[in-house]
């Protein structure tokens, strides 16, 4: 099923259940009025959301048109939210323009961090930037939502605990990032306010694309109105989302609601080599950093600027047929 939070005013929404097409939704305020309420009884609320769902392709009850631009993220603000790095190529190549070295490590203990969840952006908010010296970046991810977590689950477990699915934009601070690091105490500044898409979805609603927790399809990003990464989220992926949640829950409960993001989606090129833009045949990118390590090694400095005021970025996913899953995050820099 798909479920959605209309941005009604309040600070938590109203849930909705959306239809398969993402053309209309019906109110599920009478079974669920937010989706951390949901969330937190999903053994008893799932299976009457899940029939309102089928009401809702039946077209049996009443139902309104659904607009993207009016739906917050479906979580507007998390107990949890942890983002991780299941793509370990993402990571060689923005740690390369760092200057530093991927210890072995991260290759069977993933990385993760700590974000900000009191504050979701919606997936049609402005991102607002203060100063364009920060290096503005967009990162183009997967999350899931669990129920409630106990520690020490195995990621066979973990698998079980996820109930929802949805695209990501983790908005980088990318001139932040080194000087923050540099204290050994991780990301704070630097990662500001994140969106996810208008529309989570169950698992089972994949259908053949979830595969061992994790997605096998492209996902899209676009920037300033071109295509700009293609990679596909099912392929070198060094972790799956159910090994993240196992991570993040290895030494601590996670409560029903907590958001583990996949980190940014990255693709090898057919060479193992860091791949091409889309503009040259290749899967492109699902952030500026990328592309901007690239250049540097090709011609010594990059080209490609971060994001300023004006600039715009849109994250997506088709299914194998073409249509819109989670709707579009589209999102525009504007001065804080």
């Amino acid at each position: 099923m798909k479920l959605a939070t209309l941005n009604d005013g309040t600070r938590d929404g109203k849930l909705v259940v959306v239809s398969k097409d993402i053309t209309r939704y019906c109110a599920a305020d009478n079974i669920a009025p937010t989706m951390q309420h949901a969330l937190d009884n999903w053994d008893e609320v799932a299976p009457k959301l899940q029939a309102l769902y089928t009401d809702v392709e039946h077209q049996t009850v009443p139902c309104e048109r659904f607009h993207e631009r009016e739906a917050h993220s479906p979580l507007p603000r998390a107990y949890q939210w942890a983002d991780g790095s299941a793509y370990i190529n993402h990571v060689e190549l923005v740690r390369k323009a760092r200057g530093a070295e991927v210890p072995e490590s991260f290759y069977h203990d993933p990385l993760m961090y700590q974000g900000g969840s009191d504050d979701f952006l919606p997936p049609r908010a402005p991102i607002p930037l203060k100063d364009t010296a920060w290096g503005c970046d967009m990162e183009g991810e997967i999350a899931v939502i669990t129920d409630d977590v106990p520690m020490g689950v195995s990621s066979e477990e973990a698998a079980d605990h996820i109930k929802l699915v949805m695209l990501v934009n983790d908005v980088s601070l990318r001139g932040l990032i080194p000087g923050e690091l540099a204290k050994g105490f991780g990301f704070f500044q630097s990662k500001p306010a994140t969106a996810f898409s208008p529309v989570a979805v169950t698992p089972n609603e994949l259908g053949d694309a979830w595969k061992d927790s994790v997605i096998h399809l492209p996902l899209n990003v676009d920037y300033n109105g071109e295509a700009f990464g293609r990679a596909n989220a099912g392929l070198d992926a060094t972790f799956s989302l159910a090994d993240l949640v196992a991570h993040a829950a290895k030494t601590r409960n996670l409560g029903a609601g907590a958001i583990i993001g996949s980190g940014t989606v990255s693709n090898q090129g057919p060479e193992g080599d860091p791949g091409k833009p889309v503009s040259e045949g290749g899967l492109g990118y699902s952030c500026i950093a990328e592309i901007r390590m690239i250049e540097t090694i090709a011609d010594g400095e990059p080209k490609t600027r971060f994001m300023a005021p004006g600039d715009t970025v849109k994250i997506w996913m088709d299914d194998a047929d073409g249509h819109s899953i989670f709707g579009a995050i589209e999102q525009e820099v504007v001065q804080a």
